[in-house]
């Protein structure tokens, strides 16, 4: 994997972000102000951890703050913040029974091929894992934001986010290197399930 110390990678670290990630959340937060003191929040994909870092600054310590990876997230915590080292499929409905969050955010991102077709099918897949996910974890009216790979796919989760969601945003942060197939798709207002 290449590594660009462009201009979001030499913030990151000045602002002690374990990622430059951590701006990508930022930019969408400050366009749609998704986060607010006080939240209740869960962070799918959440490795090596800049989106629990920007979010615990905005949530805590009032609110609450979850991460779920397949990877270990190596940096530290306040107490408050739940990490689980776990695939969503497999953490255990029990540990999360009690808890409705009022944002689901979702970076899981793929192993890539470099063939898009295949690429963007994967991406769909994790986004569809984390969709389900939100439909049983998230409070009526919360919010989901997923980073999704732009190809056919797309077009299926965005009508099935619009049957789920009251209304539907897609977003390409300026921090998203130009190259990057990566966007993010925001599902505001999750309607009650019938």
């Amino acid at each position: 994997m290449k590594k660009i110390q462009d201009h979001y990678f030499k913030e990151a670290r000045k602002q002690g972000y374990v990622a430059r990630s951590a701006f990508k959340l930022e930019e969408m937060d400050r366009k749609f102000r998704l986060l607010r003191r006080g939240q209740h929040v869960i962070d799918l994909g959440c490795a090596p951890g800049s989106w629990l870092q920007y979010a615990a600054k905005k949530v805590l310590p009032e609110g609450s703050l979850t991460g779920v990876d397949l990877k270990q997230v190596k940096i530290q915590f306040p107490e408050s913040v739940r990490i689980f080292q776990s695939d969503i499929s497999m953490l255990e409905e029990s540990i999360l029974a009690s808890s409705r969050f009022d944002l689901v955010l979702s970076d899981m991102a793929p192993d890539t091929t470099g063939i898009p077709s295949v690429d963007s099918q994967r991406s769909y897949d994790l986004n569809s894992q984390a969709l389900s996910f939100a439909q049983r974890h998230l409070k009526p009216g919360g919010t989901l934001v997923l980073k999704a790979f732009q190809g056919e796919p797309l077009n299926r989760l965005k009508s099935e986010i619009r049957l789920c969601f009251e209304s539907l945003k897609l977003f390409k942060p300026k921090s998203s290197r130009s190259e990057s197939v990566e966007i993010f798709v925001l599902g505001f207002g999750l309607l009650p399930q019938s």
